[in-house]
């Protein structure tokens, strides 16, 4: 079989290396706007009020994980406040449609970078349609925001300090220091006294070590007796306890009781006796009754002395009869006269 040669002239040859070179520096050109002329591209939108920092071609990134790049930022043509960022992604990572392309700073010399955060919606965000926006203050605004009450404590501090600073060196003038040197002194002099007291009450034990070994051992002692004498404590204890039970059980309140009614029967017979009631207190309260008691004491003595005297007069034992020459009775002053 005879191969077939194809010869192409300077010109078609020059045409051809022409057009691979175009095309090469085309694809050079997407792929350093990171754009992908071979893979499936889709294209977002957000709108922010400042994309201060924000450039073409930065990253945009879902999880740390860079997915696509900034493709264009110009001005809203209907709200002049307004900047429209378009987002280039290109591969097809699944985003809802309730995600958020939130605007951050990546580092502290302020490179911007747009975060897309996914949702949890259950559709699916489409090419051309606009994610909601959110803007993340960057790192150096955030330092700031972080030091400047830092700042502003330390001043309030380094203010309070010189104040604090004044007011120690008004307090501690002259005077006061010439007081704070006198307490010192009077403290050494305390120290110096407790030391002295310290010396003496050590000087104390020392000739009262004897005694106080005596003492020690008197109190061992009692607490041996009391270990040997513990079934007599026992008992002692228990007897005790028998008579407090006995005295538990016995009928005090009724004994108690008849013993105030024996006193008030006692107070009310004695509130009649000085009353003048009954024969008691009429002895104790009438006169009358008084002086007749003693007639009647004093005749019956009479009676009984003049029984003793002259019985013949009382008791007749003649068997003829009375004898009519005796006396009758007279009482004792009236034979002392006869006499």
């Amino acid at each position: 079989m005879k191969k077939i040669k194809i010869k192409l002239s300077r010109e078609i040859k020059a045409g051809l290396f022409t057009i691979i070179t175009l095309a090469a520096f085309i694809w050079g050109y997407n792929f350093l706007k990171g754009r992908d002329i071979f893979g499936t591209q889709r294209t977002f939108y957000a709108v922010y009020d400042n994309v201060a920092g924000l450039m073409t071609a930065n990253s945009i990134t879902i999880n740390g994980l860079q997915v696509g790049q900034v493709k264009a930022i110009y001005f809203n043509p209907d709200n002049s406040e307004e900047v429209i960022v378009e987002l280039l992604l290109s591969n097809d990572v699944a985003i809802p449609s309730n995600s958020v392309a939130r605007l951050f700073s990546s580092d502290l010399l302020g490179t911007r970078g747009i975060q897309i955060i996914t949702g949890d919606a259950p559709t699916l965000a489409q090419s051309g349609d606009t994610l909601t926006s959110v803007i993340q203050q960057n790192l150096k605004d955030e330092l700031n925001d972080m030091v400047e009450p830092i700042m502003q404590k330390t001043e309030n501090l380094i203010t309070t300090f010189d104040t604090v600073l004044y007011a120690v060196n008004d307090i501690f003038n002259r005077e006061t220091r010439e007081n704070l040197i006198s307490s010192i002194e009077s403290l050494r002099n305390i120290i110096v006294n407790l030391e002295g007291i310290t010396h003496s009450v050590d000087t104390m034990v020392e000739g009262q070590k004897n005694r106080l070994a005596a003492i020690v051992a008197n109190v061992e002692s009692i607490s041996t007796n009391i270990k040997n004498n513990n079934a007599n404590l026992t008992r002692i204890i228990s007897n005790t306890a028998l008579i407090s039970d006995t005295l538990a059980r016995a009928e005090i309140g009724a004994t108690m009781r008849q013993l105030n009614n024996s006193v008030a029967r006692l107070d009310v017979l004695t509130r009649k006796v000085e009353e003048g009631e009954g024969t008691l207190g009429q002895l104790l309260k009438n006169d009358t009754m008084y002086n007749e008691l003693e007639n009647s004491s004093r005749e019956l003595k009479e009676l009984l002395q003049d029984i003793k005297l002259n019985p013949g007069r009382y008791v007749h034992f003649s068997v003829f009869g009375r004898n009519p020459n005796k006396k009758p009775y007279s009482g004792p002053e009236d034979e002392v006269r006869e006499e």
